[in-house]
């Protein structure tokens, strides 16, 4: 307890303390669809802004336009502002060039940037989309090519080895945005850091200054990519709390609960302050659930840390058996189904006849269930609409490997495969990349499972998805040390496609 008291008087000195030592921090700009018309960007500055500003126009010598709103807002432990702005107005599939006010020191990007709005929903272009999951702070504060007492000799990058944020700006012109549904930094991951001995010279008292220092690193490193993509976020466990609700030291046998953290470093304040999907727009809650059309497909953003509702308590909610305590945060207790089902109804899959969901926790998985991986009780709240509706994919990470398995209604192999399933098809991609790296798949594979890399390929990646037509779409695993595809496969649903004709690539 007088632990916890030491961070609560040091919180609200953050900003002031850490402006003129961690200087070296970027604006971390970032963007996100706000439909086919708008465009959210979003930066940090080291003081609150009483107009946050973005100067655009369509060449970046005449940004003769501009946006601006009153938000600049912060938390306890932050050491910046974050500052979001609404551009609109705007044509779809259209270049734009930006600049936002004040921006701080950047190594890593040129000003003015660049956007592409998003494509208005029935055009049939091809198109590529990155998924990223479970990926953290890359560099000696996270993954590198040394690590702490604990850490597997495989899970370490090789001396000159290409990481996955390397492997994202590389391929930057291979796809058209960034969906992430959950797990980035693993910044909760200091104490542990601090324990195996990878951060020396780090006591208790810092935790809550590494911690948003190990958040600020990996929003830094991400510029490249976030400047000029649009990053649809989405809630994984480690951004719930700053020791992701727990922590049991072997070293000196000492367990940590989120008692340790500081307020701003609970209840996923983060991911509530940094950024700004478009629930707004869609109906959603927060970052939590939302969805967007995005030409040929309409994507849908889940929540599998809080807000199950229909009677069952959510891994990180109160009493959930991850000990983070957040949550819930939708309106009422069946908020986030009751919407799914809406949204899903909704869909005119004569412009988007794709509808790919994302989540962060898994439950179709060849893995023995002993750390609330894999998510029964999502597989009871979501599979059923996912059913009913005809959800083509979900995508999800948790687990920190790659296992792409057969469509599957109630655990029943689809027998069509991939030629035209009537049941969604499942991927699991949770091997970007963090201090702890890869994990092991079960010795014995799940009759569903068809293709996957462990902690015994040691090998990164990230996963791309390629929209040929409305009836063919590629799923690719990247290696993130080379960029080679490790694993592709075609889904084919046999529809015929009535909207505006597919133009030459």
């Amino acid at each position: 307890m007088l632990l916890f008291t030491h961070f609560l008087a040091i919180a609200p000195l953050a900003l002031s303390v850490m402006a003129g030592r961690d200087d070296m921090i970027n604006s971390q700009v970032r963007l996100a669809y706000v439909g086919d018309t708008a465009m959210r960007v979003s930066w940090n500055t080291f003081d609150k802004l009483a107009n946050p500003t973005v100067h655009y126009g369509l060449a970046a010598n005449n940004l003769c336009y501009q946006a601006s709103s009153h938000e600049s807002v912060t938390y306890n432990t932050s050491l910046t502002y974050n500052n979001h702005v609404t551009i609109k107005d705007l044509k779809p599939d259209t270049q734009y060039y930006y600049l936002p006010s004040h921006l701080l020191h950047d190594n890593a990007t040129t000003p003015p940037y660049s956007f592409r709005t998003s494509r208005s929903a029935g055009d049939m272009t091809p198109y590529s989309a990155a998924v990223i999951i479970d990926m953290g702070t890359m560099g000696p504060r996270g993954l590198t090519t040394s690590a702490g007492q604990t850490v597997s000799p495989n899970n370490i990058l090789k001396p000159g080895e290409q990481n996955t944020v390397q492997s994202l700006e590389k391929s930057l012109d291979s796809f058209d945005f960034m969906l992430h549904p959950g797990d980035y930094a693993y910044a909760d991951a200091w104490l542990k850091e601090m324990a195996e001995g990878f951060l020396p010279n780090t006591t208790m008292n810092d935790g809550w200054e590494v911690y948003e220092s190990i958040l600020n690193d990996y929003f830094d490193e991400m510029t490249p990519m976030t400047t000029t993509k649009p990053w649809m976020v989405g809630a994984g466990n480690h951004e719930a709390n700053c020791i992701c609700g727990g922590y049991n030291d072997p070293f000196n046998h000492v367990k940590y609960n989120i008692s340790v953290c500081s307020p701003g470093q609970t209840n996923f304040t983060g991911l509530r302050t940094h950024f700004r999907m478009p629930s707004d727009v869609s109906g959603g809650t927060e970052n939590f659930w939302y969805s967007f059309d995005h030409g040929m497909v309409h994507y849908i953003m889940l929540d599998t840390e809080t807000d199950l509702g229909n009677g069952f308590i959510s891994p990180d909610e109160l009493n959930g058996g991850e000990g983070d305590h957040a949550g819930p945060f939708g309106a009422y207790t069946n908020a986030q189904t009751d919407w799914l089902e809406k949204d899903l109804a909704a869909v005119d899959r004569s412009k988007t006849p794709w509808v790919i969901a994302a989540g962060h926790r898994p439950w179709y998985l060849s893995l023995a269930n002993i750390t609330h991986t894999i998510c029964w009780t999502c597989k009871d709240v979501f599979e059923p609409l996912f059913l009913k509706y005809g959800v083509d994919l979900y995508i999800s990470g948790h687990a920190h490997f790659y296992q792409r398995s057969a469509p599957l209604n109630d655990s029943v192999i689809d027998p069509n495969e991939l030629n035209n399933p009537s049941a969604p098809w499942y991927i699991t991609n949770g091997a970007a990349g963090h201090y702890d790296g890869l994990s092991k798949g079960a010795k014995e594979p799940k009759p569903y499972e068809r293709f996957r890399l462990d902690e015994n390929d040691a090998t990164y990646g990230w996963s791309r998805l390629t929209f040929h037509n409305c009836t063919h779409m590629t799923h690719e695993f990247i290696a993130s040390n080379n960029n080679t595809v490790l694993d592709s496969a075609t889904l084919f649903k046999d529809r015929s496609c009535g909207a505006k004709a597919c133009k030459a690539n």
